[in-house]
């Protein structure tokens, strides 16, 4: 089996097992449940001892839900990618065991324009990886489509989702919001990227809005179309949680339902 194995274990999070469980665990802690499965959640990607707890409240959410696919979906930090790129391998790795590939799902979209293969976009993206933890935590028996997004429109993005999703499939958007200002500037820009994605509003959302705005407008446009909506869990920034306060990285928590669901239990 081809296997992907992790690139920022030990930096980003524990490398050891039981403290990443230990960790994860922590993150999740007291956190509320979805009264029903959510559609789609939306986390940070930084280091857990910045951004986990905020993650927390999105992993929390899904519950006792269960899931047979998970479309990840996460920006490209180190390799230029026209689109959307799926891996060539048939599992990820991380101290806590091997997440088994779609590859059925995979080879579905593999003659999408907008889909390539590209296993140096995921050999040290760490966009993705930081969100398999927690999906072994809280979730059992699920298949994962991992997609590193490059460039990409909302409607580039929106298509792969429709050829994916189905009842039993959770997306999982990676990003981060504003990145490098000042504690309060940052509070402010951030608030109003909430209020964006709370309202589906694609085109206010930017580079300087989210590092992962591509991912994320493909997703707010897809819950458009679908009728879902957007609730805001939590948002903090590095300045909350263990950096300096003159240059923080923004990030948020968010879930997304269709009409008919309560956001929490």
């Amino acid at each position: 089996m081809r296997v992907r194995e992790p690139a920022v274990a030990g930096y980003f999070y524990p490398a050891q097992a039981e403290r990443l469980r230990a960790e994860v665990q922590t993150c999740l802690c007291g956190l509320s449940q979805a009264a029903t499965a959510p559609k789609a959640i939306v986390a940070p990607h930084a280091g857990y001892v910045y951004s986990g707890r905020v993650a927390g409240h999105a992993y929390a959410a899904l519950g006792h839900h269960c899931y047979a696919r998970v479309v990840l979906l996460g920006p490209c930090h180190r390799v230029y990618v026209d689109g959307l790129a799926l891996p060539t391998v048939e599992a990820f790795r991380t101290p806590l065991g091997l997440v088994p590939l779609d590859t059925a799902a995979m080879a579905r979209i593999d003659g999408l324009a907008q889909v390539c293969r590209n296993d140096d976009a995921h050999a040290l993206e760490h966009s993705l990886e930081v969100q398999l933890p927690f999906l072994q935590q809280v979730l059992e028996g699920f298949l994962l489509v991992p997609l590193a997004v490059g460039s990409a429109s909302p409607a580039a993005v929106a298509g792969v989702l429709a050829a994916l999703v189905d009842d039993g499939t959770l997306i999982v958007v990676s990003t981060d919001l504003s990145h490098y200002h000042g504690y309060a500037e940052a509070r402010r820009l951030d608030a109003y990227t909430t209020t964006a994605i709370e309202q589906l509003r694609t085109a206010a959302i930017g580079p300087e809005q989210a590092c992962g705005y591509a991912p994320l407008n493909g997703t707010l446009e897809f819950a458009r179309a679908h009728d879902w909506q957007v609730t805001a869990l939590m948002t903090a920034n590095s300045g909350d949680t263990a950096g300096p306060r003159d240059r923080v990285v923004g990030y948020g928590a968010y879930l997304m339902a269709a009409p008919a669901t309560s956001a929490r239990s």
